[in-house]
């Protein structure tokens, strides 16, 4: 089979998941439900935080981060997909398909960051709370979240670059509901050992990383409330932590659960039923996470749906009290 340059690579076909006619119409009506939940639901979160003052704080900074990126991670993947099954084409252009990739990347890698600097938050909060204000300050906020932005920008550039430089065979298919970057690597007709090597390094780098700071700062966190003598106070402690400590599980589980499942069984429909817990379930099951257990933000949904308190101005952190 001859490999095609680049330049004549046009477009590609996404096979989704199921190709009986007949299961497209349930398959569209779940993932636009999934889709509208997930986006109207983390806008409500940003919205309360922006809305009420008391939630002005670098907890709900982050959180309202997290909610933003949930929204642009889902916009990358499901919209191309419910239009593909709407007009049944299955079609994706060459630069559509980069796009995709690289919005994906950034917003995964978001993801990872987002998550591993709220733990870091909680835990100045929980052992270091009379130092939480000085520590935890607009300008440190700002930067990690920065920090974040521009490492994420940087690793999704660098794997668009590289995929840009593949050639491909005529067998232009992606069993896959969206351009995953280790799909189009196999559909390349060219030594890819560069590729796989970044792709498993930079799985190591930018989902080891994170989640070694996640659990680093869990286990000064655990130390921490072990030393607290009365239950209540423990009880306090360790409830402020298990919103975050189930997104963090939702999120780490199901993304190493697809590519191990994907490693031993070479699969690709499995990888991309897989993919739907990470990609689409877990944005849309943060919000409720945060909001179930939250009286704030309860409080502040409650006033911004009575109309009890408006937005004004810019949103900024004032850094009022430890949470």
């Amino acid at each position: 089979m001859e490999p095609q340059n680049i330049s004549e690579v046009s477009e590609f076909l996404l096979m989704e998941f199921s190709e009986a006619p007949e299961l497209q119409p349930l398959v569209f009506g779940l993932f636009l439900s999934m889709y509208l939940i997930t986006v109207f639901g983390n806008l409500l979160v940003i919205l309360a935080t922006i809305s009420d003052s008391h939630l002005h704080t670098p907890m709900y900074f982050f959180l309202s981060n997290l909610s933003f990126v949930d929204i642009g991670f889902t916009s990358t993947t499901v919209p191309k997909m419910l239009w593909n099954i709407q007009t049944q084409n299955k079609l994706i252009t060459f630069e559509g398909c980069i796009t995709q990739m690289c919005f994906y990347i950034l917003f995964g890698a978001l993801d990872d960051f987002l998550l591993a600097v709220m733990a870091y938050d909680r835990y100045v909060a929980i052992c270091h709370p009379l130092h939480y204000t000085v520590i935890m300050n607009l300008w440190l906020c700002g930067c990690l979240v920065l920090v974040s932005w521009v490492i994420s920008a940087t690793y999704s550039l660098l794997h668009s670059l590289m995929v840009l430089h593949l050639s491909f065979c005529s067998d232009l298919e992606i069993h896959h509901f969206f351009c995953e970057t280790k799909q189009l690597v196999q559909l390349a007709c060219y030594d890819t050992f560069l590729n796989n090597t970044t792709l498993c390094f930079g799985a190591v780098i930018m989902g080891g990383g994170p989640l070694t700071g996640i659990l680093y700062s869990y286990s000064k966190i655990v130390s921490s409330i072990c030393g607290i003598s009365s239950a209540h106070g423990k009880y306090k402690a360790f409830s402020t932590c298990v919103s975050h400590l189930s997104i963090v599980s939702l999120f780490y589980f199901s993304g190493l659960g697809v590519y191990l499942s994907s490693a031993a069984t070479h699969s690709s429909h499995s990888s991309a039923t897989g993919s739907v817990m990470y990609t689409v379930v877990t944005p849309m099951l943060n919000p409720f996470i945060y909001s179930l257990r939250n009286k704030d933000i309860k409080r502040a949904l409650k006033r911004l749906f009575g109309m009890e308190t408006f937005i004004k101005g810019p949103f900024s952190l004032g850094l009022k009290k430890c949470p």
